[in-house]
């Protein structure tokens, strides 16, 4: 018997009249938002134009979101194509989630084409935003919860979660859109909450690495891959939901120790120090500067006028 535990929502889904608020869509915006609130601030401590943030996701949240799904549905291909399957639901991004990985890479790979074609170089970049993604992520993880998936096995410890028996409107079984009867159908670890935890603690480590040994050319990112895909390692295997396995193994865990193993090599070959400010963004830098010294000469002429308007001390 669980001395305590963890209650799941009721529901995760609330009707404006027929348009549906799902809550895991609105974690996942929520985490956007700060991302680029955070990322904004730091790419202009580096020396870029924080107005360029906003552009860039413009260009990598729909391409994060088509990676994403693609990752799932080709690593759940069951799930989707099968004899009894509807191949349409693999277009449904709320039938079944997104993957992070595909969402890393298509994400990564629009934004290094948008940063190709402004002609600037992408790691400062990268290294500003890998704090806002990992914190993201963590927030995205609440809307997990809200779902009542990706939880662990069955447990007693004062943590346990407890996943609700869910129904609709016809009183059907609906897991993830359906309201709670309150019927209590088991009490799991919750491993949403793991990686949470762990990405909160990700998200601190590259703030004070970053700060502490003036990373850059890319290491923050590399670090921030590193970290993450360590604890998605253990974490990985401590979830019973239904996965594709590579002899008996889930492939979200191979695919966590190869890019933590490729992260940890790059972190290392990459090269030490930080970009300046010229280097980031040559053109804001000269800007910047220019206005700089245009209102310091306006100051300057401004103190001359003013001094010579003033009567003389007698």
């Amino acid at each position: 018997m669980t001395l305590a535990a963890i209650p799941s929502p009721p529901q995760g889904v609330w009707y404006l009249g027929p348009i549906p608020i799902r809550a895991y869509a609105m974690c996942i915006i929520a985490g956007i938002i700060v991302a680029i609130w955070l990322t904004r601030k730091r790419y202009a401590a580096r020396g870029g134009n924080p107005e360029m943030v906003l552009d860039v996701a413009i260009v990598a949240v729909p391409a994060g979101i088509i990676g994403g799904r693609i990752y799932h549905v080709i690593t759940d291909n069951q799930k989707y194509f099968c004899d009894t399957c509807n191949p349409v639901d693999a277009l449904k991004i709320t039938n079944g989630g997104l993957g992070i990985w595909g969402a890393v890479i298509l994400g990564g790979l629009a934004v290094a084409a948008y940063f190709r074609y402004k002609k600037l170089p992408l790691a400062p970049f990268a290294d500003a935003v890998a704090p806002g993604v990992i914190l993201a992520q963590g927030i995205g993880r609440l809307g997990n919860w809200f779902n009542q998936e990706l939880y662990g096995a069955e447990t007693t410890v004062p943590w346990a979660l407890e996943i609700y028996y869910r129904v609709d409107e016809n009183g059907k079984f609906s897991p993830v859109s359906g309201t709670s009867t309150g019927e209590i159908m088991a009490t799991v670890h919750p491993t949403f909450l793991y990686e949470l935890l762990w990405n909160l603690l990700i998200f601190a480590l590259l703030m004070w690495a970053d700060k502490r040994f003036k990373l850059g050319h890319g290491r923050v990112f590399a670090l921030y891959v590193a970290g993450y895909t360590l604890g998605r390692f253990w974490i990985e295997q401590m979830r019973v939901d239904e996965a594709t396995l590579i002899g008996g193994i889930r492939i979200n865990t191979i695919v966590s120790a190869v890019v933590f193993a490729g992260a940890v090599i790059v972190f290392f070959i990459l090269k030490k120090g930080r970009e300046t400010p010229e280097v980031v963004d040559p053109t804001y830098f000269q800007a910047q500067a220019q206005s700089g010294e245009d209102g310091d000469k306006t100051v300057a002429v401004a103190g001359k006028d003013d001094d010579s308007e003033t009567p003389p001390r007698r």
